[in-house]
C-alpha cells in the first residue's frame, strides 16, 4: 500500500452514527460532531447510468419537474425502505456529508430508527442496508423511544410517558417506562397522507390538479386544526385545469384545509385511544399527570395540541425540537445500545 493511502486509512476514525430514516427527511447524527445531515429523503439519479445527480434539498426541488433522463426517488415509503439501492446511496452520501469527517464505516456502529410496528422483514432490510454500506455493527431502535429521549424525557424512570411521532409517512404511538416501550401502535396516516388529501380535494372540488410540492406548501402555509379561525389566511394553488388542460390558479382558504385535516386526525386520535386502552393502570395514572408529548413535522400544524386535547381529554405538549428529537435521542441510545438496564450518564 502506498504511504499516502496507508496514512489516509489510518486517519479514518471509528465513530458512532445515529440515523433518523424518515419518509420526509433524513437526519444523521455523528458522535462528537452533532447533526451533520438534515435534508429531504430524496435522491435524483441518471436513468441510464444510475449516477447520482443530487440529494436532499437539491433533489427535492426537482420533484415534479424532471424529464426522461432523470429519475427522482424517495427511497422510503411510510417509514420503510422501498428502494434499497437508492436508500444505500442516499445514506452513504449523507454520512460522508460532513466535510471535516473522515468516516471508517467498516469499523463504526450504526443505529437506525424506525416505526415501532415495522415487521421483522423490514427490520432485516434495514440491517442488510447497513451491511451493504460496509458497517458490521448495526442495531435498530424505535422512533418513539429515541424521540422521547431527544425531547428531554427520562424514559429510564419508572414514571410512564406517552410519545406520539407524527412524521411524513407514519404516526408512531408509544407508552414508555423503565427504558423501553410497553404499548405501541403505528398508523400509516401522517404528513404525506395529508398532502395527498389536499391534492384529491382540489382535484374534485375545484377541478385543478396540483403536484406534491404544492400540496406540501399549502399544508405548511395555512394548515390548521383550530376550531375557531379568527383571522383566516389564504394562499394560492397553481396547477393544471383538469377540463381545459391549461395552467390554472385558485385561492384556497384555511377553513378548507382544516376540513380536510379533521378526518385523518380523528383516525390518529382513535389509534391513540386504542393504545391508552391497552396501557397498564399505573402507567395510565402517570400519563394523566404528565400528558402526551408530540414529535414530528405534523406537530407544527397550528392547533394540533388543542385538537388532540379536545378529542382525548389529556394534556398535550409539543416538543421543543419536534423535527430533530429522534436523531438527537440516538446520542443516548448509541451509548448503551438501547439497553433499558443501563441508564447513560451525561
Amino acid at each position: 500500500m502506498p504511504k499516502d493511502s496507508k496514512n489516509k486509512a489510518m486517519n479514518k476514525k471509528y465513530i458512532k452514527i445515529g440515523i433518523d430514516l424518515g419518509t420526509a427527511n433524513l437526519l444523521v447524527y455523528v458522535d462528537g460532531e452533532g447533526i451533520v445531515f438534515n435534508e429531504p429523503s430524496v435522491i435524483a439519479m441518471e436513468y441510464s447510468t444510475n449516477e447520482v445527480i443530487a440529494v436532499g434539498f437539491h433533489a427535492a426541488r426537482m420533484i415534479g419537474r424532471g424529464h426522461h433522463g432523470i429519475k427522482i426517488i424517495s427511497p422510503l415509503n411510510q417509514g420503510v425502505i422501498s428502494d434499497m439501492d437508492a436508500a444505500k446511496k442516499l445514506i452513504e452520501i449523507a454520512v460522508r456529508k460532513g466535510e471535516a469527517i473522515d468516516v471508517n464505516l467498516k469499523a463504526s456502529t450504526l443505529l437506525i430508527c424506525c416505526p415501532s410496528e415495522v415487521t421483522q422483514i423490514e427490520r432485516d432490510a434495514m440491517i442488510d442496508l447497513a451491511h451493504n454500506l460496509g458497517v458490521p455493527d448495526v442495531f435498530i431502535e424505535e422512533e418513539v423511544k429515541a424521540g422521547g429521549i431527544g425531547a428531554g424525557l427520562d424514559i429510564y424512570d419508572s414514571v410512564g410517558s406517552m410519545v406520539i411521532d407524527i412524521g411524513g409517512g407514519s404516526t408512531d404511538i408509544g407508552v414508555l417506562s423503565l427504558g423501553d416501550i410497553v404499548v405501541s401502535d403505528t398508523l400509516r396516516i401522517a404528513g404525506n397522507y395529508l398532502d395527498q388529501e389536499i391534492i384529491n380535494y382540489l382535484q374534485y372540488q375545484h377541478g385543478i390538479l396540483i403536484g406534491k410540492k404544492t400540496a406540501q406548501r399549502i399544508k405548511e402555509e395555512i394548515g390548521t386544526l383550530k376550531e375557531v379561525i379568527t383571522d383566516e389566511r389564504f394562499t394560492y394553488a397553481n396547477g393544471r385545469d383538469i377540463v381545459s388542460g391549461l395552467p390554472h390558479k385558485i385561492k384556497v382558504s384555511q377553513t378548507e384545509i382544516r376540513d380536510i385535516f379533521i378526518e385523518p386526525f380523528k383516525s390518529i386520535c382513535n389509534a391513540i385511544l386504542k393504545v391508552l386502552q391497552n396501557t397498564p393502570p399505573e402507567l395510565s395514572s402517570d400519563i394523566i399527570k404528565s400528558g402526551i408529548l408530540i414529535n414530528g413535522g405534523c406537530a407544527l400544524i397550528e392547533g394540533v395540541d388543542e385538537f388532540l386535547f379536545k378529542e382525548i381529554g389529556l394534556d398535550v405538549h409539543i416538543a421543543k425540537n419536534p423535527l430533530t428529537a429522534i436523531v438527537e435521542g440516538t446520542k443516548v441510545l448509541l451509548q448503551n445500545r438501547g439497553n433499558y438496564y443501563v441508564k447513560p450518564v451525561d
